[in-house]
């Protein structure tokens, strides 16, 4: 179940990243693999997601929050107002 959120992360320090995802008929649907410091992480599974949307400009964002291959939990997010995938950075920050 996908859940609409009316917010919007700035993710101004967030990472462009490439995917490989499923397209189904919306296009790239959900994620199956990516490139982060030049390894390739599958995707072993979603664990969460969820959209999010600006409440000025309708532009949405869907968030994925997955099992990667390398042992990790990733959170990353489709923009679909430019069409690319980031990693939200501050995931991994400590604090």
């Amino acid at each position: 179940m996908t859940m609409v959120v009316f917010c919007y992360t700035l993710g101004m320090s967030d990472e462009k990243i490439e995917v490989v995802a499923y397209s189904g008929y919306r296009g790239e649907e959900g994620p199956r693999s990516f490139i982060l410091h030049k390894e390739k992480i599958e995707v072993i599974q979603i664990l969460r997601m969820w959209i999010e949307e600006r409440l000025e400009d309708k532009t949405r964002r869907r968030f994925f929050e997955v099992k990667g291959s390398d042992g990790y939990t990733h959170k990353i997010y489709y923009d679909e107002r430019i069409m690319e995938w980031f990693l939200v950075k501050d995931q991994y920050e400590s604090s």
